[in-house]
């Protein structure tokens, strides 16, 4: 039975070289070199979640104004791939277009030539930056709030990497902003694009075959932007994260996918399938589960089962039918799971909210899904 109990250490089992990163695109867009060495998506969502448990921390509110602008400047790094002089010198007012969710790195002055680039983030980000916009001690200090010592916002990154196991050096600004462009190729965006996302002033020979207008790179852009939110929130009854281990047989194979909060999710498809849709292991899916094929139980102890996936989670909402009831359970990384029952069932698991409970569900009942 795989619950996401005693997996290795993500900074060991997820550093992968170029080598893995070329294996990795099958469309073979970027190919690092063999000594380059980044966190992958999985790994970055675990440092994202370590900054944003670390802003919070302190009760103390000019110690938690001061984190969470260290916050909003590794969000505007690991989503714009942006150099670190280059947010420290931004004007939230200015240089944020909250209607258009674009940043504009390297703004004059009113009057001056505009020598930078935009770049498009997602609605979801956009939003944070207005929350924090919205809170008075951000408000006003717009214009020079992420003027921050850069040597102070280097000690942070590398702060948070060790506490998240990772090697300190691949928690660096630099580092983060690499990470993000082989994110970024990996996931296919067109390789003018994400070089243009980064401000690199001279495309190579691979880039210099293809041409985009702007409007090219902003269609673009938006696409892989928001698309990639969406894969990354909690919504219910699915998962994002990446193939840890294949095990094949003469007709179907056992995949487990290890989510971005470290469960593990096993499924079994059929060989065919495992061809068709390219998967190998470090391939980055989506697993999904009907919310009829999830199963719930009230207990104070595991229970055997037969189902391979079996999670520990709180009832946080009940939406009752006349003929059916839908439970929505929060497991421990946040990811929600709706389980939908009979009025018959309802009665006899006598579930309320804030109930803890255990959720189950068979490897079959896992559908896996690609960009």
């Amino acid at each position: 039975m795989s619950t996401g109990k005693g997996q290795d250490s993500k900074s060991e089992k997820f550093v992968r070289t170029g080598a893995d990163i070329g294996l990795m695109n099958p469309a073979r867009i970027y190919e690092a070199s063999k000594q380059s060495r980044c966190l992958d998506p999985i790994q970055l969502a675990v440092l994202e979640q370590s900054f944003r448990s670390w802003a919070e921390a302190s009760s103390r509110s000019g110690v938690r104004f001061s984190r969470q602008r260290i916050l909003l400047i590794f969000l505007l790094i690991r989503y714009t791939g942006a150099r670190l002089n280059e947010v420290l010198e931004l004007d939230l007012r200015r240089d944020i277009d909250i209607a258009q969710r674009i940043v504009r790195y390297g703004s004059a002055d009113e009057g001056d030539s505009w020598p930078g680039r935009e770049v498009h983030i997602s609605s979801q980000l956009v939003s944070e930056v207005q929350s924090m916009l919205g809170n008075a001690s951000f408000a006003n200090e717009a214009r020079s709030l992420l003027k921050v010592d850069a040597a102070h916002v280097r000690r942070k990154f590398y702060e948070r990497a060790a506490a998240c196991g990772f090697a300190q050096d691949l928690g660096s600004p630099n580092a983060i902003r690499r990470a993000r462009a082989v994110e970024l190729m990996q996931d296919n965006m067109p390789l003018p694009v994400v070089q243009r996302i980064l401000g690199h002033s001279t495309p190579n020979l691979t880039a210099s075959l293809v041409s985009f207008s702007e409007q090219d790179i902003h269609q673009l852009t938006r696409h892989f932007v928001e698309r990639e939110s969406q894969r990354k929130t909690s919504a219910r009854n699915t998962f994002f994260g990446k193939i840890g281990r294949i095990g094949t047989g003469d007709i179907q194979s056992l995949i487990e996918l290890v989510t971005v909060g470290g469960d593990v999710i096993t499924t079994v498809i059929t060989n065919n399938s495992l061809e068709r849709m390219g998967l190998k292991v470090g391939s980055l899916v989506t697993a999904e589960v009907k919310a009829p094929w999830v199963v719930l139980q009230k207990s104070d102890t595991e229970p055997l089962c037969t189902s391979e996936n079996l999670f520990r989670g709180a009832v946080t909402q009940v939406v009752r039918g006349i003929l059916t009831t839908e439970f929505i359970v929060t497991i421990q990384d946040g990811t929600k799971l709706c389980s939908v029952v009979t009025e018959e069932s309802r009665v006899r698991l006598g579930l309320a909210e804030n109930d803890q409970v255990w959720v189950m569900f068979s490897s079959f009942a896992v559908i896996l899904h690609v960009d």
